[in-house]
């Protein structure tokens, strides 16, 4: 498979504030957007990248006010984080991307609830064609067009959204039942030559989970505040 030249360049991008770059990173620190306080303790952290939350830990009405702080951090020289937005077929995506386009400290974007390749690209595009993308999966609409969603233009890696897949399809959190979206991603990842995210997680125990090493996960998202 040849990958558009635009795609092949944001596969390499690195963020010069973290020392390990994007594309091998295993732990990705996620920061409830509302809690300010928190950012400046997640970039001195030693996690391999930040993502900054407007997404699912942001009250609707708190997201135009959490936007703006995130905006103002990455303004600032020195600062520089992922942040997760919202969904393309939200009310909010369209401000998201406007307002995050072009930010000096934008490490990347990760797309909250992608259920096709094309919501990859468009978010892409919109960014300015140079921002990678992270597409979290969370539904089965994503799962089955994972594929896809590897393979569309942008898209830097996968991530698998599990307590929202759960309750979208009423599977249980087993090994078994979640081996087949987990299986999906891990192909789709090896199809469109990206590394697979992993698992996302609340807290640390689920980071040793037997079943997401067998299926060749390459991190895990874990929640500022979690604990063992």
């Amino acid at each position: 498979m040849t990958l558009p030249a635009t795609q092949t360049a944001s596969r390499g991008a690195t963020n010069a504030r973290r020392p390990i770059p994007a594309d091998i990173s295993r732990s990705w620190l996620l920061v409830n957007a509302t809690h300010t306080d928190q950012y400046d303790a997640a970039q001195s952290s030693r996690a391999d990248q930040i993502i900054l939350d407007i997404e699912d830990a942001v009250d609707p009405a708190a997201k135009p006010a959490a936007r703006n702080d995130v905006i103002d951090w990455l303004s600032t020289e020195g600062n520089g984080a992922w942040v997760r937005i919202n969904d393309r077929a939200s009310d909010f995506w369209s401000d998201d991307v406007d307002a995050l386009k072009d930010l000096p400290g934008l490490a990347g974007v990760v797309l909250a609830k992608t259920e096709s390749g094309a919501q990859v690209t468009e978010t892409f595009d919109r960014l300015g064609s140079r921002t990678p993308i992270v597409a979290l999966d969370e539904s089965a609409v994503g799962v089955e067009d994972a594929v896809s969603i590897a393979t569309a233009q942008g898209c830097f890696r996968l991530a698998f959204g599990s307590g929202d897949y759960r309750r979208d399809t009423g599977t249980s959190a087993d090994h078994l039942p979640m081996a087949y979206p987990r299986s999906r991603l891990v192909i789709a990842s090896r199809v469109g030559r990206l590394w697979h995210t992993g698992p996302s997680a609340s807290q640390l125990p689920g980071l040793r989970s037997h079943s997401a090493r067998s299926l060749s996960a390459k991190g895990a998202c874990v929640r500022a505040g979690a604990r063992d």
